[in-house]
Order: structure tokens, then C-alpha cells, then sequence
């Protein structure tokens, strides 16, 4: 029941719906059907249940991210980008001959972190100065 709806209040919204419908919920897992009173008396109390659980977990997980935050833990992957990969970045952007594909593989990063730490990184391939094809730039 708790993967049925976000919220309690959710899940009664669908369940009261079905039952303006003249539909009848029965939760297979909970053995509960919300056809007779009984029912539905039980579906409330699991419902308000499956919330209570829900806003546990939540709370937990906060409480142990401030915990693992307080000594100065910082969560996620590490970052692979310094300035010197950057700088090296932006030197070969004006290059017309390497794709922002190629930088990314030849510095081991992917393209999406070049687009993420190089904000300005489509006007500077845009604003590149294009080389004649002898070499001499126009």
C-alpha cells in the first residue's frame, strides 16, 4: 500500500475515488479489502501506518547525514576537476579540430562534466576563430 500512493492522504484520495466508482480496493499483500467497514477501517490504520514508517525513514536519513556531516564528511563522488584540467579545457576548445567529445576523453572526463564545470563552454565553442584550410587564420 505505501507504493500505491506518496502520502496517506494521497493513497485515501485514490482509494475514496475507486469507491465513488463503485470500485472496490483490495490490497492482496495487506489482506484487506475496502469493500465492508472493517476494511476500511483497517486500510486507514495502514495507511496512516505506511506514513508513519515513510516519515521515520526520512527523519533517519537526515539524522545520519547531519551526523556524517558534523566532522566535515561531504556526501557524493569525488571531483576529478582542478584548475589545471580546466585551463587545459579551455586551450583546446579553440582548436576547430577537437570535438568537445575528444577533450573530454583525452583529459578522462566525461562531456557532461566539461558542459558542468565550464558554464560559458557553448558561446566559447561558438566564438572559436575558424582556420582557412591552408592553415592561415581569416
Amino acid at each position: 500500500m505505501d507504493r500505491y500512493g506518496r502520502s496517506r492522504q494521497d493513497l485515501v484520495n485514490m482509494v475514496a475515488e475507486l469507491r465513488k466508482r463503485q470500485i472496490g480496493f483490495t490490497s492482496l499483500h495487506e489482506k484487506l479489502d475496502t469493500v465492508t467497514p472493517g476494511g476500511r477501517l483497517i486500510f486507514h490504520v495502514f495507511a496512516a501506518l505506511a506514513e508513519f514508517i515513510r516519515e521515520l525513514i526520512v527523519q533517519g536519513t537526515n539524522e545520519g547525514l547531519a551526523a556524517a556531516r558534523a566532522p566535515g564528511r561531504v556526501g557524493g563522488r569525488p571531483t576529478v576537476v582542478n584548475d589545471k584540467l580546466l585551463r587545459a579545457a579551455r586551450d583546446m576548445l579553440p582548436n576547430p579540430e577537437n570535438s568537445i567529445e575528444t577533450i573530454a576523453a583525452l583529459l578522462g572526463v566525461s562531456v557532461g562534466t566539461l558542459y558542468n564545470h565550464i558554464p560559458d563552454l557553448k558561446r566559447l565553442r561558438v566564438s572559436r576563430v575558424p582556420t582557412r584550410l591552408d592553415g592561415g587564420a581569416r
